[in-house]
């Protein structure tokens, strides 16, 4: 891996630098935004992540720690917190009640509208530079291949 051969041009490190300055921008703006509305950026990122996984009609905290890539307890403690802010609730099965499963509240619903809503309107105006990042992380490395390819097939 220290190898020049493995190594990235100035201009991916750049890329590189640009693209996680972008995310970490904007993850700042979501971290202030949360705090806005009275609550953690992990009990957002949750709200987001079991609203994402709805349409399954019965999301459990093993789906909801590989969501999030937490571990399980981890997201036991997050659904502690905001089960008594009344924003999501624990519903035992029907068949089987040991099984538990996971449900925004409408209060969770009216606050996770209104951050999403925020959040779509903050990646649309940073998308060019987010998408500009990326391209230019994706055409440099393409331009690396292409170059460490033509020096491979020089040295037959």
């Amino acid at each position: 891996m220290d190898s020049v051969e493995n190594d990235l041009t100035p201009e991916e490190y750049e890329a590189l630098a640009e693209f996680r300055y972008n995310i970490r921008r904007f993850l700042r703006l979501s971290e202030e935004a949360a705090a806005k509305a009275g609550i953690e950026a992990r009990q957002y990122q949750f709200l987001l992540a079991l609203r994402g996984l709805i349409e399954q009609k019965r999301v459990t905290i093993t789906d909801l720690a590989e969501r999030m890539q937490v571990r399980h307890h981890s997201v036991v403690g997050l659904i502690n917190r905001l089960v008594e802010r009344k924003l999501i609730e624990r519903r035992r099965g029907d068949s089987d009640r040991r099984q538990v499963y996971i449900h925004l509240t409408n209060r969770g619903e009216d606050l996770l509208r209104r951050l999403a809503l925020y959040h779509r309107g903050e990646l649309l105006a940073s998308a060019p530079a987010l998408v500009a990042a990326l391209q230019a992380l994706m055409d440099g490395d393409s331009a690396v291949q292409g170059q460490r390819a033509a020096k491979a097939s020089h040295a037959d």
